[in-house]
């Protein structure tokens, strides 16, 4: 077995590929290589973490952008999020990225540390044990990987899916669409399930008609699909699921929807949920993060056909996984030290926010955030959102079509010029149709405080008025 240790102390950053006759020797000598590194590193309180002082006023940062004329500066001034830690700039309301907080923008402004210094080692070991918490699943296994949401699909798809599998793939949109197309890159026998309509969720009899024709191994569902703004029931689906077909694997695309759509993981019996640091996680872009049970586990680490990935390999991650939640040293690519400390914050604030010891007092403050945003928007307003009703409509972001006459560029530029960013459209069938607005994290949860959701309407207003838009003709 080869283990690759890191020279910690070595101004290069070289490596040297030491041998190792067992895996228990390799461990111990990684151990004690990273441990004299770190006593040499400090001095007193350990140098390479941050200080209290350093976590809440990170250096200012000047945002330079060719897009932000004179009266966008100004009309930022007074529309954006802009704290101590994040400087002035458009607000961002989109489907994600969204906008942080400033614990974790802080946590992000911190000196280089290394991957295997003890102050990480119990930050990560701590992120992995909150996800528990925030997944709802005491015994699932937490994986947190550099890369996107998407990273979570191949992860999924080249551990569970061997060729010629049949695979579920319930789409409302295209993200599930994606998903698909990703399974079947790892040789997965795809059936989609459509949505009936654009707008709309395929119903619990027809996934339970679809279960019943075929055998499935995988069953696939994205709770929230960003291109259409529907929302998938996924307690009644899972519970389809577990009824007609036990042995089914149930994978959850969580992206737009894990820390703010209601999910208890465990007790729905849902085998895989996958997300990304940049949405209701509240964390920058740039970390994959899944849940997987032990059920999947068992599936992954005993398929038959030869491995078709490496660095999603769940394998290869699992005992790097167990060991920083041991809080031991491990190695096997290089995590993004800063946005897990910066998750970590994230996931400390969602649970002590939480005096039930549960989520559901965010999941609500969401909710109460989705309705007013569409009350706004569908009732004053008189525009028509693309979900066909509102039971089957996301509460992390809300979709609404254009009103006759308004042209997509001239508009989201008007909002823009005011200080806020929305996004457009994102099906190809009807990507110029709609507009998308984000409403997750702080600006959901901290709308009273931070009246993000106030500005963000107030611009959709004026952008609309000055167009000719008229709700009352």
């Amino acid at each position: 077995m080869r283990s690759i240790l890191p020279l910690l102390l070595q101004s290069s950053r070289s490596r040297t590929a030491a041998a190792s006759s067992s895996s228990s020797s390799s461990s111990s000598s990684f151990t004690a290589i990273a441990t004299r590194s770190s006593r040499l590193l400090r001095t007193g309180p350990p140098a390479s973490a941050p200080s209290s002082s350093s976590l809440q006023h990170p250096p200012r940062l000047t945002v330079h952008s060719p897009l932000l004329d004179s009266q966008s500066k100004r009309n930022m001034a007074s529309s954006s999020g802009s704290t101590a830690a994040a400087p002035p700039h458009r607000l961002l309301m989109i489907p994600g990225p969204v906008e942080f907080d400033d614990q974790v923008l802080a946590a992000m402004a911190t000196p280089a540390l290394s991957h295997v210094d003890p102050y990480f080692i119990d930050k990560f070991g701590s992120a992995l044990e909150l996800l528990r918490k925030v997944f709802y699943a005491p015994t699932g296994q937490p994986f947190i990987v550099a890369g996107s949401g998407t990273l979570t699909w191949d992860a999924t798809a080249a551990n569970l899916v061997e060729p010629n599998d049949p695979v579920l793939v319930i789409s409302t949109g295209v993200f599930g669409e994606w998903f698909g197309e990703c399974i079947q890159v790892y040789g997965g026998d795809v059936t989609y399930l459509r949505a009936p309509a654009f707008g709309d969720r395929p119903s619990l009899e027809a996934i339970e008609a679809a279960l019943r024709q075929k055998k499935y191994k995988l069953v696939t569902v994205t709770h929230v699909d960003t291109s259409s703004g529907v929302l998938n029931d996924v307690k009644a689906v899972a519970e389809v699921v577990r009824r007609v077909s036990p042995d089914t694997l149930i994978a959850l695309d969580g992206v737009c929807s894990v820390a703010a759509e209601d999910i208890q993981q465990e007790a729905w019996g849902i085998d895989v949920v996958m997300t990304a640091s940049q949405k209701a996680l509240g964390v920058p872009p740039g970390l994959a993060v899944m849940v997987v049970s032990q059920r999947a586990l068992d599936v992954a680490l005993n398929r038959k056909a030869a491995p078709s990935t490496y660095f999603a390999s769940f394998k290869k991650w699992l005992p790097i996984m167990k060991k920083y939640e041991a809080r031991q040293p491990s190695y096997f690519a290089t995590p993004p030290v800063q946005l897990i400390l910066a998750l970590q914050v994230s996931l400390t604030q969602f649970v002590q926010a939480q005096p039930s010891g549960t989520l559901s007092t965010r999941f609500a403050e969401h909710v109460a955030a989705s309705e007013k945003v569409k009350d706004v928007l569908e009732g004053e307003l008189k525009l028509k959102l693309v979900p066909v009703r509102r039971e089957v409509a996301a509460h992390t972001l809300t979709a609404v079509y254009y009103p006759a006459g308004v042209a997509p560029g001239e508009f989201l530029g008007k909002v823009a010029s005011k200080g806020v960013v929305l996004a457009g459209g994102l099906h190809p069938d009807h990507a110029t149709k709609y507009f998308r607005v984000g409403h997750m994290n702080v600006s959901a949860v901290k709308d009273g405080e931070l009246q993000h959701l106030e500005k963000t309407l107030k611009a959709i207003k004026e952008a609309l008025a000055e167009l000719g838009y008229n709700a009352h003709l």
